[in-house]
């Protein structure tokens, strides 16, 4: 096996994203149950390929690839998927997946589109603190966009109720309290993955650069958003930031998170520019 075997697979697991985002629109059109199941068992085999596809790249160059932006962005979507799974397998709120399958269609069509320049290996991109900090971090982004998908959702169904005539959405979401609820637990682990995905990369910026903390543009800007959903949970939990305001700092929250991971490295360079290039 070898890169041109890890690209097809990567392809073949691309198709069937974009099968399930369309499976998922006819199951939001329709409300037939087939269409649900279908997509989540296509999104679920997409995944399991797009897992292979990475290890195969990885036992071939021997180094997990996040070398550009179209690297990175794939893992980005392994981990949305794989985040996917585990909050729908455990509140089972089957409109989650039109959100999920569209984020994740439109992450893969730009990893199809960008050039996979190969990139000369770097050495200090290895250990157990980096390949924690990628996968905890990722993880930890993977939930708070889930957050941000459920709180879209709650402002459709809360603009339902309110609503005169209940419009398109009202009869095919959940009640605002699910919604709410699936908001607050993807909130909270994603918040809890960040909060260890940063510390694990204060310590492997110690033991690579001699120090915790840099003032990177990428450093900078992570830690701010972290005290921004911080913010978000103090405000929750001590001032009954719940339902609409929440939802809303969730949709904010993300957006910042997209500017962290794109613009910052894009913009202003620093350590991370390299996985973004």
């Amino acid at each position: 096996m070898n890169l041109q075997t890890a690209d097809m697979v990567l392809q073949i697991s691309a198709m069937l994203y974009f099968t399930s985002m369309a499976g998922y629109f006819l199951f939001l059109f329709n409300q037939k149950q087939v269409w649900q199941k279908t997509s989540l068992y296509v999104i679920s085999t997409a995944i399991v390929l797009h897992f292979i596809s990475m290890v195969v790249y990885t036992i071939t160059i021997r180094q997990i690839p996040i070398q550009n932006l179209s690297q990175s962005l794939s893992i980005a979507a392994f981990f949305l998927g794989c985040m996917f799974l585990f909050f729908q397998y455990k509140f089972d709120l089957k409109i989650l997946g039109v959100f999920a399958s569209i984020l994740l269609s439109a992450t893969m069509l730009v990893v199809l589109i960008l050039p996979d320049a190969p990139i000369e290996k770097n050495s200090v991109l290895k250990g157990f603190w980096l390949y924690s900090h990628i996968i905890l971090v990722f993880a930890g982004e993977a939930a708070l966009a889930l957050a941000c998908g459920a709180g879209i959702l709650y402002l459709l169904q809360e603009k339902g109720i309110k609503a005169k005539k209940p419009g398109f959405f009202f009869k095919r979401l959940p009640s605002v309290d699910l919604l709410d609820s699936v908001g607050y637990t993807c909130l909270t682990t994603g918040f809890a993955l960040l909060t260890i995905g940063l510390i694990t990369g204060f310590i492997y910026a110690k033991a690579i650069w001699g120090r915790f903390w840099g003032w990177d543009p990428k450093e900078i800007f992570s830690v701010g958003t972290w005290l921004i959903y911080a913010a978000l949970l103090h405000l929750r939990l001590y001032s009954g930031w719940r339902g609409r305001k929440s939802a809303i700092m969730t949709i904010i929250g993300f957006l910042i998170i997209i500017f962290t991971f794109l613009g910052v490295n894009i913009l202003l360079g620093g350590h991370h520019q390299p996985f973004t290039k």
